[in-house]
């Protein structure tokens, strides 16, 4: 498993009972968690009184209760600066698992030597994209939302990016993609987040298991001559690693030298040392 381990605002403290426990900075939350389907002992003193707790409904969905908890604050991760809000459906605007990966191709990024192009797709409040930039790439951040898409550079500016080359659009990731294939423009990196399920502006209805593939497959259209690497994540229980790996390897043997590794990300849990599976990742990784 890739363990997101090197955060020092944000931990998962404990984990029982459909809940977890989280620390973001100096602010305490309770949230669902569907792998949590187990019990034990409600320890900590915070369980009993968070900052924010997001009660899930029998019916769907569900609503925050606050105590003392601002509408807005702010955590780091290294040099990064993230803004961080509770909206609808328990988010706070970021994943902080996906630091593992972030860590991951920041590396890779740095120690290319050379100028790298990054396309972010379905790249929501930019956690990816502000990463990739601070190492150093020039970036193309793509979501559907507007409001997500404004939340990325709040982030950007907040970690010292305003000037950085970032471009950010709002548009359907796929008719971004078939218009750039079209235009001939070529990404050294891509990383996507596809959803489970959503809907393009013209009611177009996207299924994960049925559109990521050949979703995948047009967007290896896309990079350059000599790539760096190509990630997808996924929060879809269907897609397991070696999935992740199997799609990867299928989209791109033909076309490149490099390798593909796939695994569950996940957070350690200071209560027990545990660690908390929060997803997959799929890593295609150029050979040069």
């Amino acid at each position: 498993m890739w363990i997101a381990k090197n955060w020092k605002d944000y931990e998962v403290i404990d984990t029982s009972h459909g809940e977890k426990l989280e620390r973001w900075g100096d602010y305490f939350l309770v949230r669902p968690d569907p792998q949590v389907i187990w019990n034990t002992d409600r320890n900590d003193i915070h369980w009993k009184k968070p900052n924010g707790h997001y009660h899930r409904s029998n019916k769907g969905g569900g609503e925050w209760e606050f105590n003392k908890l601002p509408e807005e604050w702010s955590i780091n991760y290294n040099d990064l600066t993230f803004n961080l809000k509770p909206f609808s459906f328990k988010h706070t605007g970021l994943f902080p698992e996906q630091a593992a990966n972030w860590d991951w191709f920041s590396s890779l990024i740095k120690d290319a030597n050379r100028p790298i192009k990054v396309l972010n797709l379905f790249a929501y409040t930019g956690g990816a994209t502000v990463s990739a930039a601070k190492a150093g790439a020039a970036v193309t951040h793509v979501d559907a939302s507007k409001g997500m898409v404004t939340w990325a550079k709040e982030n950007a500016y907040s970690s010292g990016l305003k000037d950085a080359p970032i471009r950010y659009l709002v548009d359907d990731c796929q008719k971004f993609v078939e218009r750039e294939i079209r235009r001939g423009n070529k990404y050294d990196a891509i990383i996507m987040d596809p959803p489970s399920y959503g809907r393009g502006p013209k009611g177009e209805i996207w299924k994960i298991e049925e559109s990521i593939f050949p979703f995948i497959q047009l967007s290896t259209q896309l990079l350059s001559d000599k790539p760096l690497f190509f990630l997808i994540n996924s929060y879809t229980t269907g897609l397991q690693p070696a999935v992740l790996s199997y799609m990867l390897h299928t989209a791109l043997d033909n076309k490149f030298k490099g390798t593909v590794e796939s695994d569950e990300i996940g957070l350690p849990v200071t209560s027990n040392s545990l660690v908390l599976p929060c997803g997959a990742s799929g890593r295609w990784t150029a050979i040069n």
